[in-house]
This record gives C-alpha cells, sequence and structure tokens, in this order.
C-alpha cells in the first residue's frame, strides 16, 4: 500500500554506487536488484497474511492470475501507460506488490466496479471525532501551506504541519492521538487505510489529483468534503489505474529533478516508492546525502529496492510475459 510516512529513513533507499556523479548528471540506475537476498519483510504483512490462512505465495499467484485471465485489464493498463508515458511494468509491479503483500486480491474484476459504485451511497466524511478536515487545515498553522501551488506539495506541507505542531501534542485541552495524517482524518471506517485495486488512500488521491486531470481531463477535481466520490475513484477500476499511474510517473520525475536518477528502467524502485510514498522528500534526503558524499570524495549512492520492489525485481520476467 502506498504508505506516506513523512520522516522515514530514506537510508532504506539508498546504497553504494560505484558512481561519483556530478550534481547535475543524471544517473540510469539499471534492472534488477541491488541485494543479494530480499530485505526484512514488515511484521504486519507477515501477521496480515497468516490471519487470512493463505501465503505470499498464494497470494502472488492470485494476482497473477487475475492479470492472466483479466485481458480486458492489461488492455486497460496498456492503454493508461502510453497517456502517462511509462513502461506498462511499473503498473504491473505495483499491482503485484500490493496483492501480496497488503490484500489478498479479488476473483473477478467486475467486483471492484460493484464495490466503489456501493461507495456513493454512502454517508462518509473526512474527520477526526467532530472537526472536519476541511475545518481543521483553515487554523491558521496550515497557512504557509497555501504557498504550494500543486496538490502534492500542498497536501505533503500539510502532513509535515501535523506532525511538527499536533501529533501525539496536547493543544488547550486537545490531546492529538500520536498517529499519520492519514490514519486520524481519512480512516472514517477505522479500518484499512487503503481500498481498491490499486490499495490507493484517499489522502493519495488528494495528492495526485492535479496530475491526474492534467492528462485525463475527465476526471472529476476531488475534494475533501466528498469522501464518498474519493473512495469510488480509488476502488473504480478504470479511474484507479490513472491514479496509480500519476504516482508512478511523480516518482520517476522526482527522481530524475530531484536526486538526478532515472529509475524508470527499474520496476522495483517504482513499486518501492508506490509502498512507502512520501517520494519528494525521499528525493531530497537522497540528493541531500550525496552532496555530502561529492563533496568528501567519496561514491555516491543509488536508490534500493525494498522488500516489495526486490520482489518486483525478481519476478519481472515473468510478470513481462503477462504484457
Amino acid at each position: 500500500m502506498p504508505h506516506f510516512f513523512i520522516f522515514s529513513a530514506f537510508l532504506f533507499l539508498i546504497p553504494f554506487s560505484t558512481e561519483l556523479g556530478a550534481e547535475n548528471t543524471e544517473i540510469v540506475v539499471l534492472p534488477g536488484n541491488r541485494n543479494v537476498q530480499q530485505p526484512p519483510i514488515p511484521s504486519g504483512s507477515y501477521k496480515r497474511t497468516r490471519l487470512s490462512g493463505v501465503t505470499f505465495e498464494s497470494k502472488y499467484k492470485k494476482i497473477r492470475h487475475l492479470l492472466a485471465k483479466e485481458k480486458q485489464l492489461i488492455s486497460k493498463i496498456k492503454k493508461v501507460s502510453c497517456i502517462y508515458d511509462l513502461d506498462p511494468i511499473h503498473i504491473i509491479g505495483a499491482l503485484v506488490g500490493e496483492h501480496t503483500y497488503n490484500v489478498d486480491a479479488r476473483d473477478h474484476l467486475q467486483s471492484y466496479y460493484v464495490k466503489a459504485l456501493a461507495y456513493l451511497n454512502q454517508n462518509l466524511s473526512f474527520r477526526h471525532k467532530n472537526i472536519l478536515i476541511s475545518k481543521f487545515i483553515t487554523r491558521p498553522s496550515f497557512k504557509k501551506c497555501l504557498k504550494y501551488q500543486r496538490n502534492y506539495d500542498l497536501w505533503t506541507c500539510r502532513e509535515i504541519v501535523w506532525n511538527q505542531n499536533y501529533r501525539g501534542k496536547t493543544i488547550d485541552g486537545e490531546i492529538w492521538p500520536d498517529e499519520s495524517f492519514s490514519r486520524v482524518f481519512f480512516r472514517p471506517f477505522f479500518a484499512g487505510q487503503t481500498f481498491g485495486l490499486g490499495q490507493l488512500n484517499p489522502l493519495t488521491a488528494l495528492k495526485v489529483n492535479d496530475l491526474v486531470r492534467s492528462r485525463s481531463p475527465q476526471e472529476p477535481q476531488l475534494s475533501v468534503d466528498q469522501a464518498p466520490r474519493i473512495y469510488n475513484t480509488i476502488i473504480n477500476p478504470d479511474s484507479t489505474l490513472l491514479y496509480m499511474a500519476a504516482i508512478l510517473r511523480h516518482s520517476i520525475d522526482v527522481y530524475r529533478d530531484i536526486a538526478a536518477f532515472d529509475i524508470s528502467h527499474n520496476p522495483g524502485l517504482t513499486a518501492t516508492l508506490y509502498n512507502l510514498g512520501n517520494v519528494t522528500v525521499r528525493a531530497q534526503e537522497l540528493r541531500k546525502h550525496n552532496r555530502g558524499k561529492r563533496s568528501s570524495g567519496s561514491r555516491t549512492r543509488l536508490p534500493q529496492e525494498n522488500y516489495y520492489g526486490w520482489f518486483i525485481n525478481e519476478k519481472e520476467d515473468e510478470l513481462r510475459s503477462l504484457l
């Protein structure tokens, strides 16, 4: 699932490189894994899988089977990939990673369409107790975020303000949970935080809504005041593929523009970033780290896949056969 932890350790993304690299020289990250063995899988992923009475291997086979039998889905993935100038293996990788290490895939694509329609009739809102998120973000502490034009930067700023000013703190007698911004305000079911074929989070959809609409103008502008519409968007396979593509395109562009790495040839890296989120922060930290290395004449570091992306790179040839 696309997790959005603002201050996650970026070191999980950067092993040694033999390249020294100039500040603005773009380095191509070749296909394949940097690690010989798969990095540790989080205990939560093990627990979810064990409680479901299945295994990672059986979940992998199930999503692979769904992709193999749903030719319409593969056709949609290829079409969306063209819109976003992506190799379709990046979307395949994110789908397989989510349904191998997060939730089990459904047996039929049509069931996602049915579930998406059901959400339009739900009485849902994004709030913490009686405080609507739309009201909360009008507080003076969030005013500085309004300078950002892009949705991704705007909502990332709001996450940072939450972490710095509210998370785990007591303000004017109000005790704020020591949990992520997304978990506190974007989880009306008090259950899972990600939904649909792409296992997207409502906050993730808000972050890339403008990117999606720039290439797919027919898609609606999303609002935090319309929770049912957002859920419908992230669950409906047709729209969720657009959002997945936007997230993956954004990851590739950000790592190119900020960290000077071309990760477009490595689906394990884009899958890793799809899983971890907060791409801009991670790219900035990587750039900062490598600037320090260059100034001391040391080797720079390349992005590296986590457990999720490692698995995708291991299965790349098999997954490409689905296309």
